[in-house]
């Protein structure tokens, strides 16, 4: 299926898209951060603050709070996995590499979330959906990819590029791998704590269960966490969490409660050029022209995904039209509309 969002929301399609933009940009404002503090602290302070807006939030709309046992446990593995294991990973890993790289590392999620929703749920992709994942995965992979990997492998320079693969889980690649397995397992695992809890309720309680973790190690392990942020590192911080946290996450599980999991997630593409376009505004990063090709790339594997039952409707019908049987694409046309809890 395509993904559909409620036209009575106050933000349409534009609330779909926010937390995409918003992850993208709170990248930017944590980049300048991270000399300035540590990164356990900086992923504690990403999650608790913000799971307790969250938990504010959910009160004055009032959503209700998980009853039971079995709802406290799914959201505690909830907490575990997609909190604390997420954003520790991820905060550890961004000491360790670029924000480029690191930002493909983190949106490679998608093909992994297709697997386990087809797997779990019955989530038909379908082949343009296939072909769009694919699509995007090139696409991001030439955004975050060093320039001088892909003009060794274009040139068949398999030596150099052989050493530069070498040292790929030298500086953090395998933390944000980590990062992107644990954030598609949450993703996946949305579909199960809403069985139980309201999702914008255990969205709220995750973050602050699994911020007190990282609190607890980063007090254990690091010291200095906040001596050397000025102003302008706290406002960073600030926009992370209120943005970057509270809200885009309220968001996006909101919609992977019930939506289409495939489809949000393939949206994640969009999270890189928020990235690079206001690094780029902000912190005067370039774009190289390879970069501009992952950003068309990334664009037409969104469309693809987000319509493919459309494209294959459409291409049945020019088939009929021409009198050949379509039986060979019409299962690629049938994905069953998923509720919470299917």
């Amino acid at each position: 299926m395509q993904l559909k969002t409620n036209t009575q929301l106050p933000f349409g399609i534009l609330g779909l898209i926010a937390p995409f933009f918003l992850w993208g940009t709170a990248m930017v404002a944590m980049k300048g951060v991270i000399p300035n503090t540590t990164p356990l602290f900086m992923a504690g302070f990403r999650l608790l603050p913000a799971g307790i807006l969250v938990l504010i939030a959910a009160s004055i709309m009032k959503r209700p709070q998980p009853k039971g046992w079995a709802a406290w446990l799914w959201i505690g593995l909830f907490a575990l996995v997609d909190g604390a294991l997420f954003q520790g990973f991820l905060a550890e890993g961004l000491v360790r590499i670029s924000a480029g790289l690191g930002s493909v590392m983190i949106d490679s999620q998608p093909l992994a979330v297709a697997l386990l929703s087809g797997l779990l749920f019955g989530e038909i992709i379908g082949l343009w959906g296939s072909v769009g994942l694919g699509i995007g995965i090139l696409g991001i992979s030439l955004i975050g990819l060093p320039d001088s990997w892909i003009i060794s492998l274009l040139h068949g320079d398999a030596l150099t590029l052989n050493f530069s693969l070498q040292g790929l889980f030298e500086h953090g690649q395998w933390l944000m791998l980590l990062a992107a397995l644990s954030m598609a397992l949450g993703t996946v695992m949305i579909r199960y704590v809403s069985q139980y809890a309201d999702p914008v309720t255990a969205t709220g309680w995750h973050m602050v269960l699994g911020g007190l973790p990282l609190f607890a190690l980063s007090g254990m392990w690091e010291s200095q966490q906040w001596v050397n942020i000025d102003l302008g590192g706290w406002v960073a911080l600030g926009y992370s969490t209120i943005f970057g946290s509270a809200i885009a996450y309220g968001l996006f599980f909101y919609f992977a409660s019930s939506g289409n999991l495939t489809s949000l997630s393939s949206l994640t593409f969009l999270t890189p050029i928020f990235a690079l376009f206001f690094g780029k505004l902000f912190l005067s990063e370039v774009l190289t022209p390879i970069q501009w090709i992952g950003v068309s790339l990334t664009l037409v594997s969104i469309y693809l995904i987000n319509q493919r039952q459309e494209i294959a409707h459409r291409l049945q019908s020019i088939m009929n039209q021409g009198g050949t049987t379509p039986d060979s694409i019409s299962p690629l046309s049938e994905t069953p509309r998923l509720k919470a809890g299917a």
